[in-house]
């Protein structure tokens, strides 16, 4: 008998970096890992290219348009019941888009070095560390 097929949850995130910081937004309570750090992410919905699901993420989240730029990191997670496909590209926010907490608990514009003080769930977390890796090694 073949074992059925995992589920895969691709997410989308935003590397959105300006002068030197990069932002992150703040999980809510009821949410999976609550109130936890990430990259602004979401879901891609069935149809969706990524770059629409993230501008459309960014825009419920955080009330901002954003141009969607190139991939730059890719991480890959089994879990038991799903694979988690999470994709972080480049975006930019122009310098007139301010974001609001819409759905998400709070928002910080952060240095790569500070990111280490915050929580972030284990996929945000790999990436983090990738970024902190490529500023050093600037």
């Amino acid at each position: 008998m073949s074992e059925k097929a995992k589920k895969v949850l691709r997410v989308v995130a935003a590397e959105v970096e300006r002068d030197g910081q990069f932002l992150i937004t703040q999980r809510r309570e009821q949410a999976l890992f609550p109130l936890y750090w990430e990259f602004p992410s979401g879901k891609v919905e069935p149809g969706e290219s990524d770059e629409v699901a993230l501008a459309r993420e960014l825009q419920e989240r955080l009330g901002v348009q954003v141009e969607v730029g190139t991939c730059t990191m890719f991480v890959k997670q089994e879990h038991d019941d799903y694979t988690l496909d999470f994709h972080v590209y480049q975006c930019n926010l122009p310098s007139d888009q301010v974001p609001k907490a819409i759905n998400v608990r709070d928002w910080k514009w952060v240095h790569p070095h500070e990111m280490e003080s915050y929580p972030f769930p284990p996929a945000d977390a790999q990436t983090t560390r990738k970024l902190i890796a490529q500023e050093t090694d600037d």
